[in-house]
């Protein structure tokens, strides 16, 4: 199959003198989004060959606590809601959601 298009997404992370993110900015050319500034990202890439998971786990400095909870929170929905999607498995994906309602109420988020 031909490519048709290609979208390119940049992240530039600020770092201090310890190799800590101080600034997380990202751009994507597809939708015209340029220079949003970011405290935390999550990135997950599959490789296929070694059948392993690359992670770009990055936060700044000043990430408040309670955001971070709020932030794995949504992710952890998006993951659910992903799996579903991908798999069409209705029954694990409620068993993962009664994990997240778990999360929230432990963390206090919601």
């Amino acid at each position: 199959m031909a490519v048709k298009n290609r979208s390119e997404i940049n992240i530039k992370v600020a770092l201090d003198e310890n190799k800590v993110p101080e600034e997380i900015f990202w751009s994507a050319d597809d939708g015209d989004i340029e220079n949003m500034e970011a405290k935390a990202a999550f990135i997950s890439l599959w490789d296929s060959s070694t059948k392993d998971t690359y992670k770009i786990h990055l936060w700044t400095k000043e990430m408040p606590l309670n955001e971070m909870k709020q932030f794995y929170h949504q992710m952890l929905l998006s993951m659910a809601e992903s799996f579903h999607t991908a798999t069409g498995d209705d029954k694990m994906t409620a068993t993962m959601k009664d994990f997240i309602d778990y999360y929230a109420e432990k963390m206090g988020v919601k």
